[in-house]
């Protein structure tokens, strides 16, 4: 009835039969390329090749099958690829350890970055110095050791170790350190040959058993002139006259106290006074001794004094008697005296050739050296090693001894070829001061422990009897019979004191103490 709509319903019904004949024969060329492809790879693989690319592989024998043969196949094509090749050799592997011969370690960063100017180079030096410290002085360079195992060989096969110097204690001195330059040699010291000051003292006595001279911590020199004691201000370069004993008596050690402003005075008819110098007042007179004093040492609120009677009277300042024990023991006149630095152990010399240590306690020497060939008057302890006690001889003998308390041994013996009058250590560094009599009157500066002479300073014309050292432990005194005191810069200033307070430094010339 309705003819336009019969041809509308003919022409959609010509259209979906084209578009499925379209969609059929699609999927019949498919199919067919398909076929080819896998018929022409079956052609391509020969019958063996199954196995080949099976033993290569490390398979078990149950899966040498020819049901794997299109997965071994493909195996195989990129086994054959550019991108890997085959060893020559037979490579030695394990089902738990695999062969890296083919690995590429490049895509693990493992290979040296290029280098980059400028900044690099610093970089390398110093990795060099670091792989030499480490490894000794021929260290295979940073690729060996990651290219440097072979195909044919065991991942675990080591390396012949590199065989170092014996001698090549540390491998910092080597030369064959790469871009590695050594530092500069440090240069010695340099000490001044002369006396920067100096001082006459008139009446300043040339007597080998006195002590005449010291300095206290407030920078203040003491010095005994006949039968009077002055004090020298170092600061201000100030003199003044602290007392004046009898014209029977005279002046034969001065000693200050470690802190404080007490001077105690020994005198030549056997007393010990203590003196506020600060006040310029004696405070108390102590007896006990009944010939002179010739040496004084200070260990807190005691005060020890050696005699010529052969005595030493241990006294407390705080006590109302005279002295609280007696030590015994040397067969002549007492003329060194040094506490150590810990306040436990005294130190004694006498013109009996001996050296005595006591403790604080006893009245018996605990320790007796008898090696000295003459009078014993030089005596310091170190304050850098513990128990380290030095000593010297007079002119018989001209030689400087170095004692370990803590273990009784003699450690060295050094022979100096003259009278050895006094011996400081330095605060600063391990060097000692020593003076010297007979017969060259010179000054010596020695590095501790090699005693190897750092200076020798001359300008004293007698014996250089005396030897103080300043508070920052930079400037010695010395004092002789040729009634001058002579100030030298002997040692270093310490890293943590300012350079701003020098003594005297700047005052050159010389002046009268009195």
């Amino acid at each position: 009835n309705f003819p336009g709509k019969k041809k509308k319903k003919e022409s959609e019904k010509k259209k979906k039969n084209r578009k499925d004949f379209q969609s059929l024969r699609k999927s019949r060329i498919l199919e067919e390329r398909k076929s080819k492809r896998i018929k022409s790879s079956m052609e391509e693989d020969p019958p063996g090749s199954s196995q080949t690319a099976a033993s290569q592989l490390n398979l078990p024998p149950s899966m040498n099958r020819p049901t794997v043969s299109l997965e071994t196949s493909r195996i195989n094509r990129l086994i054959d690829s550019n991108h890997y090749h085959s060893p020559s050799k037979p490579i030695y592997s394990d089902r738990f350890i695999p062969s890296r011969s083919g690995s590429n370690f490049a895509l693990f960063g493992l290979e040296p970055s290029p280098k980059k100017d400028g900044k690099e180079e610093a970089a390398g030096s110093y990795a060099g110095l670091l792989r030499t410290a480490l490894f000794g002085p021929e260290t295979p360079e940073k690729r060996d050791v990651v290219t440097g195992f072979s195909p044919s060989r065991n991942i675990f096969r080591y390396k012949t170790e590199t065989q170092r110097p014996v001698n090549s204690f540390s491998p910092f001195g080597t030369d064959e350190a790469p871009g590695v330059s050594r530092s500069p040699a440090k240069s010695p010291r340099k000490i001044l040959r002369s006396a920067y000051k100096v001082l006459d003292a008139p009446a300043l006595q040339d007597d080998f058993y006195l002590n005449l001279v010291d300095w206290s911590a407030q920078n203040v020199l003491a010095v005994g002139l006949g039968n009077c004691v002055y004090l020298w201000n170092a600061c201000s370069s100030k003199v003044t006259k602290l007392c004046e004993l009898g014209i029977d008596d005279s002046v034969c050690s001065v000693g200050w106290a470690l802190r404080g402003t007490h001077l105690a005075i020994g005198t030549s008819c056997g007393t010990v006074q203590i003196w506020d110098a600060a006040r310029c007042k004696r405070i108390r007179t102590m007896e006990g001794h009944r010939l002179r004093v010739g040496a004084l040492a200070w260990s807190s609120s005691v005060l020890s004094s050696g005699s010529r009677d052969k005595n030493i009277l241990q006294r407390d300042i705080r006590s109302q008697e005279d002295h609280v024990s007696k030590l015994t023991g040397h067969k002549s006149e007492v003329c060194g005296l040094k506490w150590s630095y810990d306040n436990r152990e005294l130190a004694s010399g006498g013109n009996d050739n001996k050296l005595f240590v006591w403790n604080q306690h006893s009245t018996q020497p605990v320790l007796k050296y008898c090696e000295h060939s003459a009078a014993v008057k030089a005596i310091a302890w170190s304050p850098h090693l513990y128990g380290l006690l030095a000593s010297g001889g007079g002119t018989a003998d001209r030689c400087i001894r170095f004692w370990n308390t803590t273990t009784n041994t003699h450690l060295n013996c050094v022979d100096t070829n003259s009278q050895v009058c006094n011996l400081a250590w330095s605060k600063n560094v391990n060097e000692l001061v020593s003076t010297h009599g007979y017969s060259q009157n010179q000054i010596v500066v020695w590095k501790y422990p090699t005693m190897s002479k750092l200076a020798t300073l001359t300008g004293h014309t007698f014996r250089v009897l005396y030897l103080a050292v300043s508070p920052d432990g930079q400037t010695i005194v010395t004092g002789a019979g040729d009634e001058t005191l002579r100030f030298w810069n002997v040692f270093p200033s310490p890293k943590s004191q300012s350079r701003e307070s020098k003594i005297g430094a700047s005052s050159f010339g010389r002046t009268t103490i009195r």
